[in-house]
């Protein structure tokens, strides 16, 4: 697992020298922000899927404070806001605000879309609430699944090798039992 996500993820001098992250000078530089263990990935999961579902612009910069002050993995942080994109952005956007109307309780309402400040604006205005509230039901339940999920499949990976060392022990075992019996057969034949 701690493989998959260093060849995954960029690399450490990437996003050093991200021109955006500037301004976070020596934050940059805390050795906990690159770290491939199960809490620092745990974090940095739960941060970057919270974050995608926050509607606002600029959420990668937005993952990347976050990240640092809780000192968590920062690219992985940022990576993930990207499963917000312009292409999954309408249907995430719409199925939370879909979420936030049945969790209030209100109809669904149709809305005039027109490609104007004004227009923005007004149809914004009449959905906001459960569209709102949709996002951080929807951020909350990713990055809570996120969560536990990077911490049950650490543990699992952890568990497997275990065994696979008690395994390789135990042949280990056997086989050096094996070769003194055969030794004492043969002391024993000759």
């Amino acid at each position: 697992m701690k493989n998959f996500f260093k060849r995954s993820l960029p690399h450490v001098t990437h996003i050093k020298a991200h021109p955006k992250l500037q301004f976070l000078g020596e934050w940059l530089h805390d050795p906990n922000l690159w770290h491939f263990n199960r809490r620092s990935l745990a974090g940095g999961m739960a941060i970057g899927l919270f974050v995608a579902f926050i509607p606002i612009p600029m959420q990668m910069l937005l993952a990347a404070i976050l990240a640092i002050f809780a000192r968590v993995n920062l690219p992985l942080s940022v990576s993930l806001v990207w499963i917000t994109n312009p292409i999954t952005i309408p249907p995430l956007f719409y199925f939370a605000y879909q979420l936030g109307t049945i969790l209030l309780g209100i109809p669904i309402q149709e809305i005039d879309f027109s490609l104007s400040q004004e227009g923005l604006f007004h149809s914004l205005g009449a959905i906001w609430y459960p569209f709102l509230l949709g996002c951080f039901v929807f951020g909350t339940i990713s990055a809570s699944t996120g969560y536990l999920l990077i911490n049950f499949l650490w543990r699992s990976q952890v568990h497997r090798s275990w065994q696979l060392r008690r395994k390789k022990r135990l042949m280990k075992f056997l086989l050096a039992g094996k070769k003194k019996l055969a030794n004492k057969l043969r002391h024993r034949a000759s």
